[in-house]
């Protein structure tokens, strides 16, 4: 009853969430009917309090300054005219004849950057609308361009990007953001490789067919010409965060006499390394977003609201993703959980591969790349660590397959990124998410398989 009762929570909480009904609600009232299912009823208040809350808060308390700083640095970049200034010259470079390559590495530069998805979305849709409408690309692959940019390769493969998909694996494996670089940059080229591909292929194929771009009543409405900045200024801010993150994660922090953090105010920590991934990336966001207050100085209409505001669209995705991680926290802590653990456990004698199973699961059903993960490494974390250490397999290696795995079945159709993505593109689920999820799920299945085959057999590089 106690298994049963786990997976009728987890078929509900996928359910319920793609019918609307926020996680923050779900997580602990779903977590509570397992509970029920176990027997264990007079456990109901305390398993709230002292286990989903405590395990709640944890999270925040680690990963906080990611979010806000993340979310206030997009906000910044939109609203200091970067983010549209690096879309629009990322355009002109690659030529309005290659829209799709264009919409793409728009993206990507802007997401592997630290900024928003979100704030990519919404900078580079009207731009994508104009190629695609001027070159007769049909309007429902606009979608499919922005999340392969977007939701893909510089969220969880590239070396280096502060993507929260990133960070989260480093304090369980003791990793930085340039964890297996030689591995994310192969498996970044294969989701950037086959993604546009295949994208252009469709596009030639409905083309062929007579679909054009098609005529929508609701198209965007054009963007004001207003003070924006030279594209390589506005890139500065990005470049400083991954050249700054790399500088600290590999030459600086490693560096610095930590011997304070056994004094029990500090954690009791006998070194600095599970912290040195989280602790580069808030310097290099935290120093890009100073850059990016000082270089635009003059261009900000109200800097105390687009600061308040990015503070402020922090809040709801920290609080989902801590949640999704008190769900996963009490659904551990069950006697029901053991059967599904050994089961996902024994799904191959390799690591690698029970790890990428656990986190696409997990990731899937809660529709989260960042939920998902975290709830497989909380709960199976020091099990893949200690079954990676007896096999010789690095920390590394471990962290790139955790994060790769995160972004595979994550944007099932239930996923809020891609509810989002269709809704301000103003497109349904039948229209596009087909092209979406193709690039999003099939596709970077496809890399996280080569980087476990090369891994197994060559190790990290």
């Amino acid at each position: 009853m106690g298994t049963l009762g786990i997976l009728l929570s987890l078929v509900l909480l996928m359910y319920l969430a793609y019918r609307g009904i926020n996680v923050l609600i779900l997580a602990p009232l779903l977590a509570l009917l397992a509970l029920l299912f176990s027997g264990e009823t007079a456990l109901l208040l305390p398993t709230y309090t002292q286990v989903f809350m405590k395990a709640m808060g944890g999270y925040m308390i680690q990963f906080f300054p990611l979010f806000l700083l993340g979310a206030l640095f997009g906000k910044l970049m939109d609203d200091s005219g970067s983010a549209l200034a690096i879309a629009r010259g990322i355009v002109a470079k690659v030529g309005s004849q290659r829209a799709i390559l264009a919409i793409v590495l728009a993206c990507g530069l802007l997401t592997y950057g630290g900024v928003s998805l979100f704030v990519v979305a919404f900078a580079v849709y009207p731009i994508g609308a104009a190629l695609f409408r001027e070159a007769g690309i049909p309007k429902r692959l606009i979608p499919g361009a922005i999340a392969l940019g977007a939701f893909t390769f510089t969220m969880t493969a590239l070396p280096g990007t502060p993507a929260i998909q990133n960070a989260i694996p480093s304090p369980f494996f003791g990793t930085d953001a340039f964890a297996a670089p030689g591995l994310g940059l192969i498996a970044g080229l294969i989701m950037l490789g086959l993604g546009s591909w295949w994208l252009s292929a469709q596009a030639r194929q409905l083309m062929t067919a007579g679909e054009g771009y098609g005529v929508h009543d609701d198209e965007p409405a054009q963007q004001e010409l207003r003070d924006i900045p030279g594209f390589w200024l506005a890139l500065l801010p990005i470049l400083l965060v991954i050249a700054l993150n790399f500088v600290m994660a590999k030459q600086i922090l490693p560096q610095v006499d930590a011997s304070f953090l056994a004094k029990p105010e500090f954690g009791g920590l006998q070194d600095a390394k599970s912290l040195i991934g989280i602790w580069s990336i808030i310097v290099a966001l935290g120093a890009a977003i100073v850059l990016l207050v000082t270089l635009h100085w003059r261009r900000w209409v109200d800097l105390k609201r687009s600061v308040n505001d990015g503070a402020f669209g922090s809040m709801l995705p920290i609080l989902n993703t801590a949640s999704e991680v008190g769900y996963g926290t009490v659904i551990a802590s069950l006697a029901g959980f053991v059967v599904i653990r050994d089961l996902v456990l024994g799904v191959s004698s390799n690591p690698l591969v029970s790890e990428a199973v656990a986190v696409n699961i997990l990731a899937g059903i809660t529709g989260s790349a960042s939920g998902g993960m975290s709830i497989a490494l909380k709960t199976l974390g020091e099990q893949y660590l200690a079954l990676a250490t007896s096999a010789g397999i690095s920390p590394e290696l471990l962290h790139r397959v955790a994060a790769m795995a995160s972004g595979c079945m994550d944007t099932l159709p239930h996923n809020g990124a891609v509810i989002s993505l269709l809704a301000i593109c103003k497109l349904s689920h039948r229209e596009s998410y087909k092209f979406i999820f193709v690039n999003t799920v099939a596709f970077p299945l496809v890399a996280l398989t080569v980087v476990i085959t090369l891994g197994s057999l060559f190790g990290s590089f």
